[in-house]
């Protein structure tokens, strides 16, 4: 239970107005980053648009890997091109996007917030290790984010906005649908890729052990599977980049869980 500045307990209805107070604040600071995101248009949509580039950074440390075992090889150039279809539909974007941007750049204050909400309330070693987990959670959601744009989807993109059934048929993607499926996906992945976090609750409650986990693992591996073909669109080659980090992920957890039932 937090305490107020007096010393004394706080009620619920003082509860309440901390909460509030903290939404507030969050809400502030994640409205700031979004209004900045909206005035930095240019710059916002120009990394947003850098995956559906031919010329994009993946494809270039690629294509310099492989040249040294093939020696000029190049990708083929490739051209999708991207519509709106309504009115109004680059605006709604332009701001929907900065709202997201705007929760993303301020998601390490709102766990710094939501920590020091429940702080009082956790002993001292519930609190050390919390702030572990808090890490944890943050740095493998930008993990699953920054794979998300580096890799998965370029060649997603690649793949499905290139794909033709007949020469005649040309693809040409909407605003809306390109958004929508990088901000889904970016998503998540930031959330399955959660896994040795769940993991590890799990063995805290005693649900979970090591040997129980590394028994299942071909059990495991086709739910894995399963999943990746879920969240991912549907070509093949998505879900094998998909698939193999959760199944590494998978073996991190059983280490995890491992080290958890030896404290």
């Amino acid at each position: 239970m937090e305490e107020s500045n007096s010393g004394s307990m706080l009620t619920f209805g003082g509860h309440l107005e901390v909460l509030r107070r903290l939404l507030m604040r969050i809400l502030a600071v994640a409205a700031s980053i979004a209004v900045v995101v909206f005035c930095l248009k240019d710059l916002t949509f120009s990394m947003l648009l850098a995956p559906s580039e031919c010329d994009f950074v993946t494809y270039r440390l690629v294509e310099r890997a492989l040249q040294c075992f093939v020696p000029g090889f190049h990708f083929e150039p490739f051209s999708v091109d991207l519509i709106a279809t309504d009115l109004s539909s680059q605006f709604m974007t332009h701001i929907t996007t900065s709202i997201y941007l705007g929760l993303l750049g301020a998601s390490p204050y709102i766990l710094f917030e939501l920590f020091r909400f429940i702080s009082p309330a956790l002993y001292d070693n519930e609190r050390r290790y919390s702030v572990r987990v808090a890490v944890a959670i943050y740095a493998l959601f930008i993990v699953g984010v920054l794979m998300t744009y580096y890799v998965l989807f370029p060649i997603s993109f690649r793949f499905l906005g290139t794909y033709s059934v007949a020469e005649r048929i040309h693809s040409t993607i909407t605003l809306d649908s390109y958004i929508t499926t990088f901000t889904t996906l970016t998503l998540l992945m930031g959330v399955v890729f959660q896994l040795p976090v769940i993991a590890f609750f799990l063995a805290k409650m005693g649900l979970v052990t090591a040997p129980m986990l590394a028994h299942y693992r071909k059990h495991s591996f086709l739910l894995i599977m399963l999943v990746a073909a879920i969240i991912t669109p549907p070509d093949l080659l998505t879900l094998v980049l998909v698939s193999v980090p959760l199944y590494l992920l998978y073996e991190v957890s059983i280490r995890v869980v491992g080290f958890v039932k030896t404290e």
